[in-house]
């Protein structure tokens, strides 16, 4: 784990299985391994979020990564850019304070490593968003970044306990 990158947050993550079984793991059953709780859902005091990647079949622009509700609304977190299975996915990045426009990106790499796969996330665009945006929780550049970091980790962590039981 690098806590913190010229624009962004790293976390790197080895996963015993294949690349490609990591990439689904990672997309396929998102909702899975991501944590429950307002510290990890975007629909604040909505109960039984769900995170999913919708496929380019279901909509005309492409894939999204989405948290949906029992009341049938939704968030769209972001656009997907990338979508290599077994390689690569980019997607942008957004939470529901943020203003039209505001965006940032997560980078995650999939790649064959000994007898399974180094997973890296990148979650950049950070220089963007204002230094008093409520994203940042009055955190300095510094002490946000390591805070996202950690995040990140806690995140990672269910994926690959999810990814080596698969």
């Amino acid at each position: 784990m690098t806590p913190a990158l010229q624009d962004g947050i790293r976390a790197t993550i080895h996963v015993e299985t294949s690349p490609a079984d990591a990439f689904v793991a990672f997309t396929r059953d998102i909702d899975r391994w991501w944590q429950r709780g307002p510290r990890f859902r975007v629909g604040a005091g909505k109960e039984g979020a769900e995170k999913r990647f919708l496929s380019g079949t279901m909509r005309l622009d492409g894939r999204a990564l989405v948290e949906e509700y029992p009341d049938g609304t939704s968030f769209e977190l972001g656009k997907v850019s990338v979508w290599e299975p077994g390689v690569r996915l980019v997607v942008g990045w957004r939470i529901p304070s943020f203003a039209p426009g505001e965006m940032t990106e997560v980078e995650v790499t999939f790649a064959a490593q000994g007898s399974g796969t180094e997973v890296v996330l990148v979650h950049r665009g950070w220089s963007t968003i204002r230094a008093d945006h409520p994203a940042r929780h009055g955190l300095a550049d510094r002490p946000f970044t390591t805070e996202r970091a950690h995040w990140w980790a806690s995140l990672t962590r269910g994926f690959r306990l999810l990814a080596e039981r698969a």
